[in-house]
């Protein structure tokens, strides 16, 4: 093992080469955990540090599987047992979830607290997915990042309403549309795993998320087909998340999403269950979204893949 140059995979990034000094600093540091992936010269493939004999006292803890790589070459990753390749997993304690949504939603309602509450929400949601190869997921993303454009939208909508006109009115709708546009760029933007920003941004013109915006409200008058124009929304959204080489794809169908939003909309109308269903309907969600190597399949294409 003395003299071999070593490299540490972070995130989806290769960090090295290390002497064998510099690694066992990092090791002594705890930048080196047993669950991270490591690689030196005369190792086959990508390993756990914890597996590695001799290298640390204590095994790997982290279910995901490697990916064999060449030398010089990132490693990759999967989860175990997931029945899409990368499939992302969730788990909201359904009490937490009970409060915390109901804090937001009625908080939301005062308006003026909403950017520190949307942070406060997120900062708990996020952590509760879990991405394969992504330890610790979190949201690192401040409220004085919002309140500019937030507190701008308030006060040309408390204008428009006080002026009354229909030309302004229809204006508001649009800056609305562009401030989910600028939400989806922010998340995205201050994505964390263990700590360090993952480096993700969302290249999604405006124009076209609005074209979007515009087609699922003329699907609605179809009564079913707005299931299928949200489905290929959230692959478009799915796309256009960069800054890692592996993709995100969303395995979702339209029927899927017709069938579970009609049974969340008759669970919310008998008031009681509304807790259940909508977390039972997100968590459905999120198990839908996957990360893949850029270049594979897409789409329903991985899901009939991996039966």
């Amino acid at each position: 093992m003395s003299g071999r140059s070593w490299f540490v995979a972070v995130g989806d990034k290769q960090e090295g080469p290390y002497s064998e000094g510099e690694f066992r600093d990092l090791i002594a540091r705890g930048s080196v955990r047993p669950d991270t992936y490591v690689w030196a010269e005369g190792m086959p493939a990508w390993q756990f540090a914890g597996d590695v004999p001799g290298l640390l006292s204590s095994g790997r803890t982290t279910p995901v599987t490697p990916r064999p790589a060449g030398p010089g070459q990132a490693a990759s990753y999967d989860s175990a047992n997931s029945g899409t390749p990368g499939a992302l997993d969730s788990d909201f304690p359904l009490w937490e979830f009970v409060w915390r949504s109901l804090v937001f939603g009625i908080g939301s309602l005062f308006v003026i607290p909403v950017p520190w509450l949307l942070v406060w929400y997120l900062k708990w949601l996020v952590p509760c997915v879990r991405v394969p190869g992504r330890p610790n997921l979190s949201f690192e993303g401040t409220a004085m990042t919002v309140v500019p454009w937030y507190f701008g939208a308030v006060l040309l909508a408390i204008v428009v309403s006080l002026i009354g006109s229909q030309l302004l009115s229809n204006l508001t709708i649009i800056v609305q549309v562009a401030l989910y546009w600028l939400f989806i760029k922010w998340l995205v933007a201050n994505l964390a795993s263990d700590g360090r920003p993952l480096g993700l941004s969302f290249s999604g013109t405006i124009w076209t998320y609005l074209g979007w915006n515009v087609l699922v409200f003329l699907s609605v008058f179809t009564i079913i087909g707005w299931a299928w124009v949200y489905s290929a929304w959230t692959r478009w959204l799915c796309q256009n998340i960069q800054g890692t080489r592996r993709a995100v794809i969303f395995n979702g169908s339209g029927l899927e999403i017709l069938w579970r939003g009609i049974v969340t909309i008759i669970g919310c109308v008998l008031i009681i269950p509304i807790p259940w269903v909508i977390r039972w309907y997100w968590q459905w969600f999120i198990s839908q979204l996957a990360v893949v190597p850029r270049g594979t399949l897409s789409g329903r294409a991985i899901e009939a893949a991996s039966v």
